[in-house]
């Protein structure tokens, strides 16, 4: 089994398709590496050779951001929103959307369930 930035690569799947289950690399990352390695992306996970796996691995080095690294930047990125108090990062501390989108109506992913109405005691 290939382990590539500590990520155990699917042995059945193309390494193109293998690449992605690294975070932070998509399908064209993916692409753009192989070329850049010289190795085929038709190859399966489990034909590779280790010269291949480590032309994979310097690539991956000198492009540098992916997976531990790429986390680290991200939520480093999100709590300086949140220390300058900008908008932004106002809703990221109350879990709200970002961008623009409507909250009347929809955003349940980001808001989470419903909080039904509560009925108020009858005083006689």
């Amino acid at each position: 089994m290939a382990r590539i930035s500590g990520v155990d690569l699917p042995r059945t799947k193309r390494i193109e398709i293998g690449l992605t289950y690294i975070f932070g690399i998509g399908r064209h990352r993916s692409n753009v590496i192989l070329s850049a390695a010289g190795v085929s992306p038709d190859v399966r996970v489990k034909d590779l050779t280790e010269d291949d796996v480590r032309k994979i691995t310097r690539v991956l080095e000198e492009q540098g951001g992916v997976e531990g690294d790429l986390r680290k930047e991200i939520s480093m990125n999100i709590k300086r929103l949140i220390e300058i108090g900008s908008y932004r990062g106002g809703r990221h501390r109350r879990n709200l959307p970002l961008r623009g989108q409507r909250t009347k109506t929809n955003a349940r992913t980001r808001k989470g369930p419903r909080k039904g109405a509560v009925a108020k005691k009858k005083t006689v």
